[in-house]
């Protein structure tokens, strides 16, 4: 490679930034409030907040539309027309939910052979993660993650101190002394971020991969990747192997990161799908009930202004759409997840997902 050619791939590398932010949300550029809805809170809160907007939604709409609510009810058979189809939706779409529900948990069952395999697979890639991590693996995915990260560190501090050792005299080595000093800077510091994190997160939680997520391997595995084939002439075999070693430790953190992910998505299907039976019955009873034997002459009173009726028909809306809320609620932070972790491997999809 020619020095003009190197020189200017220096500066490439330069001006991507060797170093980055220690979490998602500031890599992304996303507003905290957002990326807390769609990942960080508790599914059941965004699913209470949700259902409040539905609520205080439908009650504007029957104090502020014309003619008035109950008017409309005396005029026709809305309240009928509105629970039974209500009745309909609920019944199809918890049996559509408890259907894909069995199909991802047949996915777990299989003949002996097919049980053989993955045992032996899951098993080799312990071997390997505790020949990485230096001692056996854990079996807590907390643990396991955390481990990984740590051997990450410690091996760029390895790379670091060989660095160190070179002996410094031209402005190629000046330039990678200066580039590893940030680039392990930037990574022990994400990593302590992320094994702090971990540390005493449970599994079924989000909060396991919450914390997984904010450790961006791909682009550090480019930055090795980098650093290695940029400086080739200015590395000696030890350092080169010491990078080696890291690009090794960094590239374990991805197939560990997916598997703990497959393993949240059906845990949170799972959940989901028994949140919406338990839903659902209560919510059918409550459109049943309003397709009934409620009318104008069941609720003549006024609250706040606002007819009883009203009130009733609200609250009773509310809670025949609650799961189908769940269902949103759930699933807005698993294709944020999936949208975020696409690639596999130092393949960035978006400059700021770094």
């Amino acid at each position: 490679m020619s020095e003009t050619a190197l020189g200017s791939e220096r500066s490439a590398g330069r001006e991507s930034d060797v170093s980055t932010e220690n979490t998602m949300r500031a890599r992304a550029g996303e507003n905290r409030l957002k990326l807390w809805l769609l990942l960080g809170a508790n599914r059941l809160l965004v699913t209470g907040v949700l259902a409040a907007l539905v609520f205080v939604a439908f009650l504007l709409a029957g104090v502020f539309f014309l003619p008035p609510f109950t008017q409309t009810v005396a005029s026709g058979d809305i309240l009928d027309t509105l629970f039974t189809t209500m009745i309909s939706a609920l019944i199809t779409g918890v049996t559509l939910v408890v259907t894909i529900s069995q199909l991802v948990i047949s996915q777990e069952n299989g003949p002996l052979g097919d049980q053989r395999e993955r045992m032996s697979n899951a098993l080799d890639f312990r071997t390997y993660a505790g020949e990485l991590i230096g001692t056996t693996a854990p079996a807590d995915p907390s643990a396991f993650l955390a481990a990984i990260v740590e051997a990450s560190a410690k091996r760029a501090k390895k790379v670091r101190e060989l660095v160190d050792d070179l002996d410094a005299g031209s402005d190629a080595e000046d330039d990678l002394e200066r580039e590893v000093d940030e680039f392990v800077d930037s990574l022990v510091e994400n990593a302590d971020l992320v094994r702090d994190r971990l540390d005493g997160a449970t599994f079924g939680s989000f909060d396991v991969l919450y914390a997984a997520l904010d450790y961006n391997y791909a682009w550090k595995m480019f930055q090795t990747e980098r650093l290695r084939d940029v400086y080739a002439d200015d590395i000696d075999g030890d350092t080169r192997q010491a990078l080696d070693d890291l690009h090794t430790s960094l590239a374990m953190f991805g197939p560990a990161r997916e598997h703990v992910k497959t393993l949240y998505f059906q845990w949170a299907l799972i959940d989901l799908s028994q949140l919406i039976v338990y839903a659902a019955v209560p919510a059918l009873v409550v459109a049943a009930i309003m397709a009934t034997f409620v009318d104008t002459a069941t609720f003549t009173g006024a609250t706040l202004g606002v007819t009883d009726l009203l009130w009733v028909t609200a609250a009773a809306f509310t809670v025949t759409v609650v799961p189908f809320l769940l269902f949103i609620a759930y699933v807005i932070r698993v294709v944020t997840i999936a949208k975020r972790t696409l690639a596999i491997g130092p393949l960035i999809l978006r400059d700021s997902q770094r």
